[in-house]
């Protein structure tokens, strides 16, 4: 349990940032793309093309009907051979628009800049555009900017905290791109009626820093906007870490950052905005980090929404030790995938390719009780207490113990010297108690009939 006041601590990985510096190279000569309508937090779109028709890069393959849902568009210009149910990295089946690429990337001619002049048009662009958080959570973006009435936003905080290792494609972005982030800051400042932003990065990116000064020194709104460099610890980047450092303010628990009058975004968000309202191009392509010992060739790669692993192996060169492990996304918070054909999917950073010796598991040892996972939380839980209980299945004693404030960092498994599988077991303590809570309600309603 939370007693104490929250400070900001975490763990210092080695951040083995061998791509940084690295420019991007652009996959473009594959076969075909699989893309999942899934790609988002709620539900998702309905597929609307069916075999044999043919698509334009941009064009829209999934329309979304809820309101929370988002657009899916084609990556490649091309024929559709295919409408499939796959089973994604996150164990959930998914409708899946298989494209043949015809190598031409020809752009869908309705494709234009959206008129703006209201907030209600500034969602609906964003909406429109596919776009959803590219930190890696998938959460609608047209819906983080559009917070209840009752929560008025004094910050938009803007995440370039790139604080897990290997990964430096955010990096390469404040780098070369700053331009593009200002503006899409700029237009949200605007729109959503913001007083003033803060952007956050870490102080082992001295390069994006000095990019961003001088790109922020041009701006007539250089008033409304400042930037911070913190010191590089893990999770800095993590959304509710952040605004305490930021800010000072702490979300409450089972609170949002709207609650403390905080909207997060992530660079890459940012610009993607910048740069759908300038040339109305969706979301249909991702930047990511490729990096690891088995591979071949380390890079930052352009590639396609909806391109295999494989393919951009091959397009890295290969490998040059078998993969044991592949991660979508960061070491700390990534998830493995099962398979080489996975594809490319909106929120991916970055893929990460281990070798038997470095992704081999070490054995767990009994908890010494040394409180090391407590100390280094950056929610101040006890680690250990959670991962107890959740291997005992004790739902009433993970709700007492805070499971849900949990953000699945996995610092505590990181720096446990008895490499107890922590996070692991919290991960699978949270569902025990949403069984529980469902059991409960379930049976209520039942006594209630």
């Amino acid at each position: 349990m939370s007693f104490f006041k929250r400070r900001n601590v975490g763990v210092h990985p080695v951040y083995a940032k061998n791509t940084s510096g690295a420019n991007p190279r652009v996959l473009s000569n594959i076969s075909q793309v699989k893309i999942p309508v899934c790609m988002q937090i709620g539900p998702p779109p309905q597929v609307c093309v069916a075999k044999g028709d043919q698509v334009k890069v941009g064009q829209l393959i999934a329309k979304p009907e809820a309101p929370m849902s988002v657009p899916v568009h084609a990556s490649v210009s091309g024929e559709v051979i295919d409408i499939v149910s796959e089973v994604q990295a996150n164990g959930r089946p998914c409708d899946v628009v298989v494209i043949k690429n015809d190598k031409r990337f020809s752009p869908a001619p309705e494709l234009e800049a959206p008129v703006v002049n209201s907030k209600e048009d500034f969602l609906a662009a964003v909406r429109a555009s596919g776009l959803v958080g590219l930190g890696g959570a998938g959460f609608p973006t047209h819906i983080k900017l559009n917070p209840p009435a009752d929560k008025p936003i004094d910050f938009l905080l803007v995440n370039g905290m790139e604080c897990e290792p290997y990964i430096t494609s955010d990096d390469w972005l404040m780098q070369n791109r700053a331009k593009e982030i200002f503006e899409g800051i700029s237009q949200v400042l605007r729109w959503c009626q913001i007083p003033q932003a803060i952007i956050g990065l870490e102080n082992n990116t001295p390069e994006a820093l000095a990019a961003l000064n001088k790109e922020l020194a041009t701006r007539p709104d250089k008033d409304k906007i400042k930037i911070v460099s913190l010191p590089a610890v893990y999770p800095q980047g993590a959304e509710k870490v952040l605004i305490t450092s930021l800010t000072g303010r702490q979300v409450p628990p089972q609170g949002l950052p709207h609650d403390v009058g905080c909207l997060v975004m992530n660079v890459a968000s940012l610009a993607h905005i910048a740069s759908y309202l300038e040339n109305g191009m969706p979301l249909v392509r991702r930047l990511l980090t490729l990096d690891g010992p088995a591979l071949n060739r380390s890079g930052l790669y352009d590639a396609p929404i909806g391109s295999s692993i494989a393919d951009l192996l091959d397009f890295a060169g290969g490998l040059v030790k078998v993969a044991d492990k592949v991660i979508m996304g960061g070491p700390m918070m990534g998830v493995a995938v099962s398979r080489l054909d996975a594809p490319i999917l909106k929120m991916n950073n970055a893929i990460l390719v281990f070798d038997h010796e470095t992704a081999k598991l070490p054995e767990e040892g009994p908890c010494i009780h040394c409180g090391r996972c407590a100390l280094h939380c950056p929610m101040h839980l006890m680690p250990t207490m959670l991962d107890k209980y959740a291997r005992k299945s004790d739902a009433e004693h993970l709700a007492l113990f805070d499971v849900n404030e949990c953000i699945e960092c996995g610092a505590c498994t990181y720096i446990c010297p008895a490499k107890r599988y922590l996070v692991q077991n919290i991960r699978v303590g949270k569902q025990i108690v949403r069984n529980y809570q469902a059991a409960a309600q379930a049976q209520q309603t039942k006594e209630a009939k």
